[in-house]
């Protein structure tokens, strides 16, 4: 049978899949045909086929290189439900268990090891490796979350560093690294460190078309989010904040507003931190409040919303991080809370950074890139695949898309606020430019007499809601610079003086109409199924619930809603059309079929 033919079929009856989506095929075919791949696709996107059906395809062990030890365990399952004979290799484990999986390695009773990159790097696994390498037993490599290698990036791992020794070691071997995201520069990095520079490069489409995103004006942000989560009551989401106090301030008061939350910080106890991951895989409609440190490899596919107290740190971080929803395909939400102080936090971070002054100028053109897309007045999809170098039509799933913003010619606004800022010398905040340009003769302007400037009074026009949104966007178009060491004092840059002179037109965006809050309790989307296709689908969820309990696993390593909303709506009453079902392989109906069927039947 032909190496595609032989790929196809793994693909429906292990996973249960009946096509391959994108460049999936093209990607294995190259993997198992022995040649090197960097493949960034996004998540949920299916990279992990990727390298589990050429696994499949080659001769010997695959061993797949991933920093997430607490998930790992969580992935071999899923793949054991499949019948595919998969072991993790880490830490957790005892020396008879390491030892017996590395003997499993030799003894072709093992199709694919998880490894941690500290692990892989000792000595003893080396050797190992080479005797594998040796007798012709190792299948490929697989370099899982390989933005880690970036050292600009939140995610590094220094390990990483060292996995070009693969390519010196065992030459031989394939290897395949993968991404959810990565922009240019991180890409270079990845092939220059990882000894990738003869890799082909799979780059696919960075669109999540199932995500709608909005970002609302930070105002109250707490109400706001409260507002946002009406009638979302019984859903998984994640809740990203700046610092480890406001995470747990957050869930804390989550949990007293009705919505069960957790915690999930670097500063909390390790088996904390790990006890609410896997509270949070493995029970439904939990909310995870966490910082950046949370969220890399989460496989939980039915996230349905991940909402920002904070601003990230840079247009990728957001992607990443916003990915983390709706894997499974079905509608998800990105939501985000931002305001002037956002960007001064993130202006600090930079300026007080370690990083060498180029380094500092990329990571300013990455936060500005996401200050422009939270001040958009266009699609928020085309903004965001826009930096990624792709173009899209209107995506008319975003905020922007439902209520285009209304734009005005903002340049004598413009020229107002950057005066202000001007003549009081560059050191003062938003709040006290907003009191000068409105003529508001506080303790504090008559303090610095700056009641006596020509610009006092000459904004009139526009309120302080108003204001603030022209300063955010004077921000976002690169006109000014926040100065935490001088307390969040707005300064100019060079590119204000053509403003100033009047050989720049600026164009703002009418601040959105504050709206009142969505009432808590508010109607839940309404479900696609019909009345008695949503019981049965409940009841499946139910026995999903009661199985996974029952071994200690995951409800989506069993099956996926996807999966269980299919079965509702079919209603298979054969083994022959469960094999029609997405995600519904060989293995999964051989263990869970008599139920289900007789489930979707009606018996007991």
């Amino acid at each position: 049978m032909p190496q595609t033919d032989k790929a196809l079929s793994l693909l429906r009856e292990v996973f249960g899949y009946p096509a391959f989506r994108g460049a999936q095929a093209e990607i294995i075919n190259h993997v198992a045909g022995g040649g090197d791949a960097l493949v960034l696709m996004p998540t949920g996107g299916g990279k992990s086929l990727c390298y589990q059906i050429p696994a499949l395809l080659r001769p010997g062990c695959a061993v797949v290189v991933s920093p997430l030890i607490a998930l790992m365990q969580d992935q071999v399952d899923a793949l054991t439900q499949l019948g595919v004979k998969a072991a993790c290799l880490n830490s957790t484990l005892d020396w008879r268990d390491a030892q017996a999986v590395e003997q499993a390695m030799f003894s072709a009773a093992l199709d694919l090891v998880y490894i941690a990159p500290e692990r892989l790097l000792l000595d003893r696994s080396l050797a190992l490796l080479d005797a594998l390498y040796a007798a012709g037993k190792l299948a490929l490599f697989a370099i899982d979350e390989a933005h880690c290698v970036s050292q600009w990036g939140h995610d590094f791992r220094p390990e990483y560093l060292q996995l070009s020794t693969l390519h010196e070691r065992y030459p031989q071997t394939p290897r395949i690294a993968l991404t959810a995201t990565a922009d240019q520069a991180t890409r270079n990095e990845m092939l220059a460190r990882l000894g990738l520079g003869a890799a082909r490069v799979f780059l696919s489409s960075f669109d999540r078309p199932n995500i709608r995103y909005t970002v609302v004006e930070k105002d109250n942000a707490r109400q706001q989010l409260l507002g946002f989560l009406g009638g979302r009551k019984g859903q998984a989401g994640i809740v990203y904040c700046l610092s480890r106090k406001k995470v747990e301030d957050t869930a804390a008061w989550l949990c007293q507003q009705g919505y069960p939350a957790l915690p999930y910080h670097a500063g909390l106890p390790a088996e904390e931190r790990a006890a609410n991951q896997r509270r949070f895989l493995r029970e439904d409609g939990l909310i995870m409040c966490a910082t950046i440190a949370f969220g890399m490899g989460i496989d939980k596919p039915d996230v349905r919303f991940v909402a920002h107290l904070d601003l990230p740190k840079s247009i990728e971080a957001y992607y990443q991080e916003t990915g983390r929803a709706g894997r499974d395909g079905e509608p998800a939400e990105a939501w985000m809370a931002y305001g002037m102080q956002d960007v001064a936090l993130q202006q600090a971070r930079i300026a007080e950074s370690g990083a060498g002054e180029n380094q500092k100028i990329l990571e300013v053109q990455r936060l500005t890139a996401l200050l422009a897309y939270c001040e958009a007045p266009r699609c928020r999809r085309q903004v965001l695949l826009d930096y990624f170098g792709e173009q899209r039509e209107p995506c008319h799933n975003c905020d922007l898309c439902a209520a285009p913003p209304e734009l005005w010619d903002g340049t004598q606004a413009a020229q107002k606020a950057l005066s202000a800022i001007f003549r009081t010398g560059m050191r003062f905040g938003v709040a006290h430019l907003i009191d000068i340009l409105r003529g508001k003769a506080t303790a504090k302007v008559k303090q610095w007499n700056h009641d006596q400037l020509p610009t006092f009074g000459v904004g009139g026009d526009l309120d302080e809601h108003g204001w603030k949104s022209v300063f955010r966007q004077l921000a976002a178009a690169g006109l000014v610079h926040v100065d935490m060491a001088e307390h969040g004092a707005l300064q100019l840059t060079e590119a204000a003086r053509a403003v100033l002179k009047g050989q720049r037109r600026v164009e703002l965006r009418r601040p959105a109409r504050r709206k009142a809050t969505t009432p808590r309790g508010a109607t839940p989307a309404p479900s696609h199924l019909a009345p008695a296709d949503e019981a049965l689908f409940q009841l499946l969820r139910k026995w999903r619930a009661d199985t996974a309990r029952a071994q200690s696993v995951p409800a989506y390593v069993i099956l996926h809603d996807k999966t269980l909303r299919e079965l509702a709506e079919v209603r298979p009453t054969s083994h022959g059309m469960l094999t029609t079902i997405s995600g519904m392989g060989s293995a999964k109906i051989a263990h869970y079929g008599e139920e289900l069927l007789r489930l979707i039947g009606g018996e007991k």
